[in-house]
């Protein structure tokens, strides 16, 4: 199975000059926790997410609509191809802990997001009566991953 059977295709995203609450109306409106950030050309820079404009909002002491997205998204972005297959993409999401990925086409620009629920809800799901392309434990495997504390929660006692 490939990334392109599973992705949301419709994504929306905003641009590093939006301020933090822009994203967050964008992110209310369309039911989402994440937006992928853009530059003129569609090309994702990086990601904003909820927690992000929580902690921005709390910390900063500016109004929200004076908070740049910019200046608060996350410039590591981890992404996957629309052709890639959707095991290696799990991989990436285990490794990197994230829970979404934008998804790039051939000429570098945003097509879509996978989010882990889009994975879970199609896991177990067999297409030719055979296993499944997506198993069960492959997804809770995914989960563990991105769930784990790291070693600096740890360390400071917020870890189970």
């Amino acid at each position: 199975m490939k990334v392109q059977d599973v992705m949301t295709r419709n994504v929306k995203s905003c641009r590093p000059e939006s301020s933090v609450d822009q994203a967050a109306m964008l992110m209310w409106d369309n039911d989402c926790g994440a937006l992928p950030v853009v530059d003129n050309e569609s090309r994702v820079m990086g990601m904003i997410t909820d927690r992000d404009i929580a902690i921005a909002a709390s910390s900063r002491g500016q109004v929200t609509s004076q908070i740049r997205v910019g200046d608060v998204m996350s410039g590591n972005v981890y992404g996957c191809a629309e052709d890639e297959d959707i095991k290696s993409a799990l991989h990436t999401m285990r490794r990197e802990k994230v829970r979404r990925l934008p998804v790039i086409n051939y000429d570098g620009r945003l097509s879509g997001i996978l989010s882990i629920n889009d994975i879970v809800l199609r896991a177990g799901e067999a297409r030719t009566g055979w296993a499944p392309e997506i198993s069960q434990e492959e997804v809770v495997s995914t989960f563990k991953a991105i769930c784990e504390h790291s070693a600096r929660m740890q360390q400071a006692g917020y870890a189970d």
